[in-house]
């Protein structure tokens, strides 16, 4: 009996299919079984886009903050990077030799000497203020430390009369009349500013009395002295800072501004 070749083709086809329609439903019952999976996948990856993007918008937010308070960063960092080296082969050595041959009592006393010469400015601005309160331990505090302290040597109006300091400047006054604090701003030999407080040092500079009553060049001497003698205070508090501060340039800004700031509210 001859086969027809249109039925042996049909029942191929048919088992073909049969085949084909098995396949698809245990691909139906795999894919069916891997779906929580593949939400959860989904889940995990949407949630790990969404942190991305959110960390994402943080440091455009922070990257925008530097624009708005520190728009001459380049130029600042430069700066920064010239005033670091300075302090590291010529202010620090020099400070480290006056340390050496000055004992601590014998810094302290110079440090409450330049102290006690820069009451003008604390006052002026005390008044300015209106913190007459500070005003008045200025002046108290002059006449004991200038009489009593052996012209400023020794703090005798805190160590005996518990009489505290009442440190104003003009940047601080400024700032409590409404000027902005204005850009950052690092000047190669100063120290961090904004521009408001750039002009508030110059003003204060201009009230240190003894500029006007000695030559310019003891002005600059007592000046450096001063510098030095603050850096060898300062050298074992600041030792190791460098090596352990990964952005040293944006953590003393950061440090700095956030200082101001709180000055300003007290």
């Amino acid at each position: 009996m001859k086969k027809n070749p249109l039925v042996a083709i049909s029942l191929v086809a048919l088992f073909f299919l049969g085949s084909q329609w098995v396949s698809a439903q245990n691909l139906d019952e795999k894919a069916k079984a891997e779906l929580p999976q593949r939400q959860e996948s989904k889940e995990v990856t949407q949630m790990l886009d969404s942190g991305e993007h959110a960390e994402n918008q943080q440091d455009d937010l922070a990257t925008t903050a530097n624009r708005d308070w520190d728009p001459w960063e380049s130029f600042n960092e430069k700066t920064f990077e010239f005033n670091r080296q300075l302090d590291r082969y010529a202010l620090k050595p020099v400070a480290n030799a006056y340390k050496t041959v000055l004992p601590e009592p014998v810094r302290k006393s110079i440090g409450n000497a330049f102290d006690n010469l820069d009451v003008v400015r604390r006052l002026v601005n005390n008044l300015l203020q209106t913190k007459f309160d500070g005003a008045g331990r200025e002046v108290a505090r002059f006449a004991i430390n200038s009489t009593v302290g052996v012209g400023g040597l020794f703090d005798v109006a805190e160590k005996g009369f518990h009489i505290e300091p009442s440190d104003r400047d003009t940047g601080q006054t400024l700032g409590k009349y409404g000027v902005p604090a204005g850009p950052y701003l690092v000047l190669p030999l100063l120290p961090p500013f904004t521009v408001r407080d750039f002009f508030g040092f110059v003003a204060d500079t201009a009230m240190y009395p003894l500029s006007y009553f000695i030559p310019i060049g003891a002005t600059i001497g007592l000046g450096a002295t001063q510098r030095i003698n603050e850096r060898a205070q300062m050298i074992d508090k600041m030792d190791g800072i460098e090596e352990n501060v990964i952005d040293l340039y944006g953590s003393v800004r950061d440090a700095y501004l956030q200082h101001r700031a709180a000055e300003l509210k007290r």
